[in-house]
């Protein structure tokens, strides 16, 4: 058996696994170190990672990508109806409120949910593990983003279940970061602790932490992130500056093509990685649409005219971070920056602004998250020992709790847990009560949650039973 780690992103997943000499990061068929989340139900099969992503133009309405945006959420929920709008397969609202995924497979018309997608995921993952490991493979740790609500988590723990794997727990990105990074930092000053930012811009969310780190223990103090800013909302600034202007030049309409589409998204991902080594780059598509080649050109000074209000949002998080943890800036030590969408030179100099000191790439971007959950797999599963290291985490969201009564704890505006409270922890409650009564726990401050996320996290029904 092997303890692995795995990192759901929103385009690319990584898999890392323990082994006795440290921690490799696994290859898939093409022998690359990220694999496409992408799900293809072509004519005949399925086709699932770097298979699905290769067959997505043959089938671009079949093709199910971005599913972490969509698991454990309700179909009218904004953020959900956002997406589907730039997304080519077909959606609808189930019974329940959650999200059905039409499309055709085998002829035949299918429909799934996201966490039936997410497991198909999950298996083929699973699938690569063993296969390079040539073991069974069970017990792991995922990531996942700071702002997941309950129904998230419970939505990505059913699909890994399905798919015969056995989470040993959830664990944030930044966390996961954090732990990678400082169970390896010997040069500790020994006069006080160490105090890390940790700044996380990926596809499609931002997400900050500040943690502290001492010998043999390591704390987040505060979590801060916005769950709709990310790389893709870069790319899209360059799909809509190209689009008006394919319009103009060549009277293309790329939004009434969906292949047409998907081509110069993919075009703008690469140009915008082109822009943050050059101050200048061109685009070029043969056959975009009707048969017609287009080319375009574009300076970084304009990319950053264009999405500098995106440059802007990215601070917020970060401010948002250090006030929650209670820190003056001139305590933070350093800021590591990693995530797919973290290479803009223009996000670089605003975090340096802010914080006063330079961003720091110690840590691989793509990879980090991967790593330090494969390592709290390592420390949670007893087949292997790993040196003492204290990990401590802190509650992204005040949690509530109240009774048929009201909220059961008055004095402090009916919280259970307050926001930033460390865990894993516990407490212990005692109800006098004389017949059945009602549990509810909830997100106390919705204010906290993502826009259009409801508050609601379970509900108890508590029954008393009579010894005679």
């Amino acid at each position: 058996m092997s303890v692995v780690g795995f990192d759901i992103g929103n385009e690319k997943c990584v898999i890392s696994v323990v082994k006795q000499r440290g921690i490799d990061v696994l290859l898939n068929d093409e022998s690359k170190r990220e694999t496409p989340a992408v799900v293809c139900f072509g004519e005949k099969q399925r086709f699932i990672g770097s298979a699905g992503a290769a067959s997505a133009m043959m089938h671009p309405k079949s093709t199910v990508s971005h599913v972490k945006m969509l698991i454990g959420r309700t179909f009218k929920d904004p953020e959900v109806q956002n997406a589907v709008k730039v997304l080519p397969f077909e959606t609808s609202e189930a019974k329940d409120g959650g999200i059905l995924i039409h499309l055709r497979y085998l002829g035949e018309a299918h429909t799934f949910t996201p966490v039936q997608i997410m497991a198909m995921l999950f298996s083929h993952l699973k699938e690569i593990t063993e296969k390079n490991l040539e073991t069974p493979v069970g017990e792991c740790v995922i990531g996942i983003p700071s702002y997941f609500t309950d129904l998230q988590r419970r939505a990505y723990l059913d699909a890994a279940t399905i798919s015969g794997l056995k989470p040993l727990r959830l664990m944030h990105d930044c966390a996961a970061t954090a732990l990678g990074y400082g169970i390896y930092k010997t040069d500790l000053p020994n006069a006080g602790p160490t105090y890390v930012a940790f700044v996380d811009i990926g596809h499609c969310d931002t997400q900050v932490c500040i943690a502290k780190f001492e010998a043999g223990h390591m704390r987040i103090l505060s979590h801060a992130f916005d769950s709709r800013l990310g790389g893709r909302d870069f790319d899209e600034v360059l799909f809509g500056y190209f689009a008006g202007k394919f319009l103009e030049l060549y009277n293309i309409n790329v939004y009434s093509n969906v292949r047409a589409c998907m081509r110069l998204r993919a075009a703008c991902e690469k140009l915008k990685k082109v822009l943050s080594a050059n101050a200048e780059a061109p685009l070029n598509i043969e056959c975009l649409m009707d048969e017609k080649d287009v080319k375009g050109f574009i300076k970084r000074e304009e990319f950053e005219r264009l999405s500098s209000g995106l440059l802007e949002r990215v601070l917020i998080p970060a401010k948002k971070a250090l006030v929650d943890s209670g820190l003056p800036v001139g305590k933070i030590h350093s800021v590591e920056l990693v995530g797919s969408g973290s290479r803009i030179p223009s996000i670089t100099k605003g975090l340096a602004s802010l914080f006063g000191k330079e961003p720091s790439r110690t840590l691989n971007a793509s990879e980090c998250v991967a790593r330090g959950c494969a390592l709290q797999c390592a420390m949670l599963s007893p087949i292997f020992r790993v040196r003492e290291y204290e990990v401590q985490d802190s509650f992204p969201f005040s949690i509530g709790l109240s009774s048929d009564e009201g909220p059961i704890f008055t004095g402090s505006n009916g919280i259970l847990f307050p926001k930033g409270q460390p865990f894993p922890s516990s407490k212990v409650l005692t109800f006098q009560r004389s017949s059945l009564f009602h549990l509810e726990a909830c997100y106390a401050n919705p204010n906290e949650l993502p826009y259009g996320v409801s508050s609601k996290i379970s509900s108890i029904m508590v029954s008393l039973l009579k010894f005679v």
